[in-house]
C-alpha cells in the first residue's frame, strides 16, 4: 500500500513525472458577445433565462453588469457621453454645515408637527373626560357637539 508521501518521493526521484495542469485564465468576452447575450436573455421567456445562462456558462451577475454597461453607453462603441471622474468634488466646510443644518431643521419641523398633533389630541381627550365627569355628577347624558 502506498502513502501520499511515497507518491511524492517517486515523483521527485523521477519515478513519475509531475504534470502540472496549466494555470486557468480568466475568460474575456467581446462587446458583441455581451450585447448578443443581453439581448437574448432579455427576449427569452422567464422559464428559459436560466437555460441560456447554463448553456453559456454565465451567471446572472454577468447579465446585470453588461446591461448596466449597455445602458450607460459603455458597451460596444464609443461612450454615449464623456466619462466624468469617479471622485466627487469635495464639498466646502460651509456646504457640509449647510446640509447638516438643513437636515436638522427638517427633523425638528417634523418633530414639531408631531408634538402639535399630540397636544391637540390630548386637549380633545381632556375636554371629553371633563364632559363625561360633569355628566356623571349631574346624571345627564353627555351633550353632543
Amino acid at each position: 500500500m502506498s502513502t501520499p508521501s511515497d507518491k511524492q518521493s517517486r515523483r521527485s526521484s523521477g519515478g513519475e513525472q509531475a504534470d502540472p495542469a496549466p494555470r486557468p485564465s480568466r475568460r474575456a468576452f467581446t462587446a458583441e458577445y455581451k450585447l448578443a447575450m443581453v439581448a437574448e436573455y432579455e427576449n427569452a421567456p422567464n422559464g428559459e433565462k436560466g437555460a441560456i445562462l447554463r448553456r453559456e456558462g454565465l451567471y446572472s451577475s454577468h447579465i446585470i453588469e453588461w446591461t448596466r454597461a449597455r445602458d450607460a453607453g459603455r458597451l460596444g462603441g464609443e461612450p454615449a457621453e464623456p466619462r466624468t471622474p469617479l471622485k466627487r468634488a469635495k464639498k466646502s466646510p460651509d456646504q457640509i454645515e449647510l446640509e447638516k443644518l438643513r437636515r436638522q431643521n427638517q427633523k425638528l419641523s417634523s418633530d414639531l408637527t408631531k408634538t402639535r398633533m399630540a397636544l391637540d389630541i390630548m386637549g380633545k381627550a381632556h375636554a371629553l373626560l371633563e364632559e363625561l365627569s360633569e355628566s356623571t355628577d349631574n346624571n345627564e347624558p353627555p351633550r353632543t357637539s
